[in-house]
């Protein structure tokens, strides 16, 4: 929408084609709902958020970034907020207001638009962009063609991944798409029964051999196969990297990263003194989630009716050691079809970062989530979808 936006700017007869009844199916779902539009920090700090490939973008945003995009709906009459961790939403918290904003546009600039109309392949002539074939057999000629078809996450909003098989067949190398900002799978069946419960202001330390990634204190959410919650969705991305190795990866939750393990055994002996005759499951909901306490004496092999004033040294060391390092061993992410992004997409090799254009075939332009590239949640990707579909549009109107 955004790269048919900016071309009809520029030039007419700019024509988008829709394989849906309706466009920005999967934009309805961004932000739970709420349409996480971009973030508002600096240049620097939002390259830092992409997944190593961040600096392919440079150019992008420096044509069409948070501030002009912002910009964008608010001179259009949609007034958006900034939330925690600088990310943007509109003021109503729909992202149909944001949908309704592109879709007015597009009928102001004249865009003309095929729904229901599905790509079967681009048509090339002498390694040049000579049209579109139809999934009904029909042929729009074109000299210039964007292809935003987006990964294969959501896949019923029609996001199946068939550009990166067009894309592939006309000679691009596609990088392995896997799942990014996805939940993991652990090893350990009993956290079954902690699902729905969430953990908040907790420290995460993921381990492979003698790497590390520490994360930010932050939320977990327990789930019937394992975790997730913004935590484990933010670095699962690295996560998957190593699982992709066949070595063992586990995580260590700090449940109480405010405190060293000094201070917490000082804590827990003062809570021991003021409930010496109360059993350690009632004790330790003044530490925990009651619904995390049983689990958590499992772990520990401590009977949950042991009176306090029975619990031994190693039993309470025990007991600030999980409560420092709880320990789930990670069997792997959940599915492509599961994650909030697909990460890989078209090599960035074959992409000129100055104007989106194929180096391969001329007229071809590529934006959004088929570019290898991949970020954190808070508004990047979305952004770097706008960036890049406005630099496309630009580029294939004025070229």
């Amino acid at each position: 929408m955004m790269a048919a936006i900016r071309a009809s700017q520029l030039i007419p007869d700019v024509v988008l084609i829709e394989k849906n009844p309706y466009p920005g199916r999967k934009l309805l779902l961004s932000g739970k709902g709420r349409c996480n539009l971009t973030n508002n920090c600096d240049l620097d700090s939002f390259i830092a958020r992409f997944c190593g490939n961040g600096q392919f973008l440079r150019d992008a945003f420096k044509k069409f970034f948070n501030q002009e995009l912002i910009r964008f709906f608010e001179d259009r009459h949609l007034r958006l907020k900034i939330e925690r961790q600088l990310r943007v939403f509109p003021e109503t918290n729909k992202s149909d207001s944001v949908l309704e904003v592109l879709k007015k546009v597009l009928h102001k600039n004249k865009v003309k638009i095929f729904y229901k109309t599905a790509t079967k392949d681009i048509l090339l002539q002498e390694d040049r962009v000579k049209g579109l074939l139809l999934s009904d057999g029909s042929f729009i000629a074109a000299d210039k063609i964007i292809l935003a078809t987006g990964g294969s996450t959501y896949s019923f909003t029609g996001s199946n991944g068939e550009g990166m098989k067009i894309a592939q067949r006309l000679g691009h190398h596609i990088v392995p798409l896997r799942p990014g900002l996805v939940p993991l799978e652990t090893k350990q069946q009993h956290l079954k029964l902690l699902e729905g419960l969430a953990l908040k202001n907790i420290r995460l330390n993921f381990c492979y051999g003698k790497r590390k990634i520490i994360s930010e204190i932050g939320e977990l959410l327990f789930t019937d196969f394992g975790i997730s919650g913004p935590l484990v969705l933010s670095l699962s991305g690295k996560i998957a990297d190593w699982l992709s190795e066949n070595k063992t990866v586990y995580v260590e939750i700090d449940l109480k990263p405010a405190l060293s393990k000094e201070q917490l055994e000082a804590r827990l002996l003062r809570e021991f003194e003021l409930n010496a005759k109360k059993t350690i499951k009632n004790t330790l909901k003044a530490l925990l989630p009651k619904k995390l306490v049983d689990v958590f004496l499992e772990l520990v092999k401590i009977m949950p009716d042991k009176k306090v004033s029975q619990i031994m040294r190693a039993e309470r060391q025990r007991i600030v050691s999980q409560l420092k390092a709880l320990r789930l061993d990670i069997h792997r992410c959940r599915p492509l079809e599961n994650a909030m992004i697909t990460r890989g997409g078209v090599s960035l090799k074959e992409i000129n970062s100055r104007t989106m254009e194929s180096r391969l075939i001329k007229g071809l332009y590529f934006a959004g989530e088929m570019i290898d590239v991949d970020a954190d949640t808070g508004g990047f990707n979305l952004q770097a979808a706008f960036s890049t579909g406005y630099l496309a549009g630009e580029s294939a109107a004025l070229n």
